[in-house]
């Protein structure tokens, strides 16, 4: 299961429940409709509902308390999609829903501790301006110190075919020791697919010293003999958030 998919299914679990949960993995959560899912228009699927504008209101509270809440982000963006596929001027409803999600990312990820929404603003500005998005993921993970956003934002980039910023992007920001285990796992798949298995088994071993070693050993078994028997790797060799903060550019 992807980091992604994990943070789905916990925030939904939460959003269900009436609020948030202290404890657990951050990365057992999400919407039942992700941002992400294609929607279709043309034949009348999307209709914003007095219902829906009420709920807007509710769900813009609760992302001023917190701007990560993924479920509520996602569930407000379906009904900013829907508005904006009804009013766009022009006749073009999927740009309307579009431009829609990204002014509501935009406003949300205005918040200094909002990592969550500039995820969505980079996987939506990827294919047009992949250096304002790998600032966004920058950001993104300089604002998150448990390595949800930056296992989010390397699963955006390798998910939109670029391995290698995911490599990048990674050695730059991981804490392998600090961070979810989730976070590992998007560095040593990108690792993986950019064809650098001495970087994989390093990253793996890196996180022998991980305090969910049970969670260590289940990434083990699933991705082990994709890269070969890990060795403990020299003192140093693994870089741990050398990065410095990036200002973001919405």
């Amino acid at each position: 299961m992807s980091a992604l998919d994990r943070l789905k299914r916990r925030s939904t679990d939460e959003f269900s429940a009436g609020g948030r949960q202290d404890g657990g993995d951050p990365l057992e959560t999400l919407a039942a409709h992700s941002v992400e899912t294609p929607v279709e228009y043309g034949g009348g699927d999307l209709h914003a509902t007095d219902e829906d504008r009420s709920e807007e209101e509710a769900l813009r509270a609760r992302l001023g308390e917190d701007p990560n809440d993924a479920a509520a982000f996602d569930r407000l963006a379906e009904i900013v999609r829907a508005m904006g596929a009804q009013s766009h001027e022009g006749g073009d409803p999927a740009r309307g829903a579009r431009d829609s999600v990204w002014a509501l990312a935009e406003e949300v990820a205005q918040n200094n501790r909002a990592w969550y929404p500039l995820i969505e603003l980079a996987r939506l500005s990827i294919d047009d301006d992949r250096e304002t998005a790998l600032r966004r993921l920058s950001t993104a993970a300089d604002r998150d110190v448990t390595g949800d956003a930056l296992a989010l934002g390397l699963q955006t980039l390798r998910e939109a075919g670029h391995a290698n910023d995911a490599l990048n992007l990674g050695v730059g920001h991981w804490r392998p020791r600090e961070h979810t285990t989730a976070a590992g796992r998007e560095l040593i798949l990108a690792a993986i697919e950019t064809e650098r298995l001495g970087d994989a088994r390093r990253h793996l071993a890196a996180l022998a010293d991980h305090p969910d070693q049970a969670a260590v050993e289940a990434l083990r078994e699933e991705l082990g003999h994709r890269v070969g028997k890990a060795s403990t790797p020299p003192t140093g060799s693994i870089p741990t958030g050398g990065a410095s903060s990036i200002v973001t550019m919405f």
